[in-house]
């Protein structure tokens, strides 16, 4: 059919004369564009909702934190991890602490070992100024 006559038919209907493809001839399509355009949007927001938002969420630890406090923050951090969360560990050093880096280290080890069955190490311990850090990953 011919460009003109497509217009002239879709102008009749109050339609848009929508080219479909660059093949040769090209395929047009007599269609309400803003309507299509619409339900395209409405589509992209639901897949947006749809989509499942990874918050990381920060336990802090201390370099002489005890036993059964840790336990309590390997419980929170189950938690965190079973909702798909990821999980940032930290231990902030006072004073001479510093120095001592392998005492947290350790700590962070422990407190990994606490949560292993649900997490994967994503970020080893590492030591940055005065902090140490480690990221822990939901187990799929």
């Amino acid at each position: 059919m011919d460009v003109r006559a497509a217009q002239r038919l879709a102008d009749e209907r109050e339609l848009d004369l929508v080219k479909l493809s660059n093949a040769n001839p090209p395929t047009c399509k007599l269609m309400d564009y803003s309507k299509h355009r619409y339900d395209m949007m409405k589509r992209e927001k639901e897949q947006r909702k749809n989509q499942k938002i990874i918050e990381v969420k920060e336990i802090r630890l201390s370099a002489t934190i005890d036993q059964h406090d840790m336990e309590v923050k390997a419980k929170a951090c189950s938690r965190f991890l079973q909702d798909g969360n990821k999980v940032k560990v930290s231990i902030r050093f006072r004073g001479r602490q510093i120095t001592r880096g392998d005492i947290g280290e350790e700590v962070m080890n422990t407190f990994y070992n606490m949560v292993a069955d649900k997490a994967n190490q994503e970020r080893a311990p590492k030591q940055e100024g005065r902090n140490m850090y480690m990221v822990l990953a939901p187990k799929n």
